[in-house]
């Protein structure tokens, strides 16, 4: 069991890629969170009696408040922990540390460094669930969040198209990983040269696509990106906790604007975008905060999306 002498029923849950997760489990993870999205769930406090932490190396706004509204909304008390406040900053092990934080709580929501090894260490304990929001190479909450985002617009996701538009980021990675597993979905990533998704997440995902008729590409030229999509989406250019070796990369991503040609290609296209944004560069103010984007909307799901992954890491799938 969960925890133990915990508040946790099921047997430990573990979210730290989109790869680790089943097409049944994805695909209600999605749902779910468009569910908790709906009036249904208003009262619903399933996480009475747990307790849940965040540990958070990097800033965040969108998925540090994220998870710990949704653990207090749904019932649960919250631990926060900052960069310095754990014996990690003295010489203890990840491994001790999880190992202490295991007795205690119930699920972990972590966001590391640059080395995604400080997750893997979390995952020697059995007793805590561990929730990857955000590591260098993957961002799978966001990917749970944007589907589901998507979910609740057009009322399904097999079948679209979505135009990832910059850095080949690890939202760009989780983004592949998660609509590969759809039906008929057309995903094309157009990034800068040297800029491109990771190998390994292409290859993963164009190998999941084509089991389920799907497609994804990669382009580096803004001119053979997808036109008419159904989704146009960006991140900002310099990601979070990262810095790009070339000082001229600017020059590289100026051509990768979201903008009113861009859109003009995509008309019935809405716009997407993981947040913070830096307006005028990766999208202008008019997209951004046009009747085309939905970028606040997607920002407000977390909450939710976080409320189905607490639940479902901690509860397990409710009946």
């Amino acid at each position: 069991m969960a925890g133990g002498e915990h508040g946790s029923l099921g047997s430990v849950r573990h979210l730290t890629s989109v790869d680790g997760l089943s097409d049944a489990e994805l695909h209600h993870l999605v749902q779910r969170s468009a569910w908790y999205a709906g009036p249904g769930a208003a009262g619903v406090r399933p996480l009475e009696g747990c307790v849940v932490g965040s540990f958070f190396r990097t800033t965040s706004t969108r998925t540090r408040s994220a998870f710990a509204t949704a653990a207090l909304r749904l019932g649960a008390g919250h631990v926060a922990y900052g960069p310095h406040d754990l014996q990690l900053n003295t010489g203890e092990s990840m491994e001790d540390t999880a190992r202490v934080l295991g007795s205690m709580l119930d699920a972990l929501v972590v966001r590391t460094a640059a080395d995604p090894a400080e997750l893997r260490a979390l995952l020697a304990q059995n007793r805590m669930a561990v929730i990857n929001a955000m590591t260098a190479d993957e961002h799978p909450t966001q990917a749970i969040a944007d589907l589901s985002t998507i979910e609740l617009h057009f009322g399904k996701i097999a079948g679209l198209r979505v135009l990832y538009i910059g850095e080949g980021n690890n939202t760009a990675s989780a983004l592949a990983l998660a609509l590969s597993r759809y039906a008929n979905v057309e995903f094309c990533l157009a990034t800068p040269p040297g800029y491109g998704l990771d190998s390994s997440f292409l290859e993963r995902a164009r190998t999941q696509a084509a089991q389920r008729g799907a497609q994804v590409d990669e382009v580096h030229d803004v001119t053979e990106a997808m036109e008419d999509a159904d989704v146009v989406y960006t991140t900002r250019w310099q990601t979070t906790g990262t810095s790009k070796a070339d000082p001229d990369w600017r020059t590289s991503f100026l051509p990768f604007q979201v903008n009113d040609a861009l859109m003009h290609r995509n008309p019935r296209a809405v716009f997407m975008h993981d947040l913070p944004a830096h307006r005028g560069e990766e999208v202008t103010p008019e997209i951004l905060d046009g009747v085309s984007s939905i970028a606040f909307r997607q920002a407000e799901q977390k909450m939710h999306s976080a409320k189905a992954v607490l639940e479902w890491c901690v509860r397990g799938r409710p009946a």
